[in-house]
């Protein structure tokens, strides 16, 4: 399996691509490809299977391969260290009253770069460009803990309907599987 955006052929016979070609523009050419063969699948974008996914943005995570997931079976919602965050609120919240979701399921994984940051980051940032950031790190040192923590955000928050199905796993980058977080350990 690749883990990068092929890079696509030259449109014409004899062009050369430029070295300095960016991976923007490989992207977008990738795109075209996938365009001209893309059939519009005729669904709107409530979840087939009603269920909403937070999870880390951490590139070794493929969640539709994982989860056995497929184009229109849930929303997926990704940010540094899967956290539940005012915004992924934002987005549940959204994902439940508007679009139907009635599950919530929340992915951390092993090897998270922010288990080896601290809020000391922002203040550093504040240091180099004179404002610090509105947003916390959110860093955290028990990947276990922080599932705990995400899972009680959701369960807690009053603008959620649906929490009765609100469940927390750990993937394990170097095995690829799902390990559940018990919410009251």
């Amino acid at each position: 399996m690749t883990t990068s955006a092929p890079v696509p052929a030259a449109s014409a016979p004899g062009v050369t691509e430029p070295a300095d070609r960016s991976v923007t523009d490989r992207l977008v050419e990738s795109n075209r490809a996938y365009a001209a063969k893309f059939a519009d699948p005729g669904m709107d974008a409530r979840p087939v299977l009603h269920v909403a996914v937070v999870a880390c943005m951490d590139a070794r995570l493929d969640l539709h391969a994982a989860l056995g997931l497929e184009l229109g079976d849930c929303h997926t919602i990704r940010n540094a260290g899967g956290v539940v965050t005012d915004d992924t609120i934002r987005s549940l919240t959204i994902s439940q009253r508007a679009l139907g979701t009635r599950t919530v399921i929340l992915i951390h994984h092993t090897g998270c770069g922010l288990e080896s940051l601290t809020e000391d980051f922002r203040h550093e940032l504040e240091d180099e460009v004179g404002q610090r950031p509105a947003w916390a790190v959110e860093a955290f040192r028990d990947v276990d803990q922080d599932v705990r923590q995400s899972m009680q955000r959701v369960r807690t928050n009053p603008f959620l309907p649906h929490k009765d199905d609100v469940r927390g796993f750990v993937f394990d980058v170097h095995t690829g599987l799902l390990r559940e977080i018990d919410p009251t350990s």
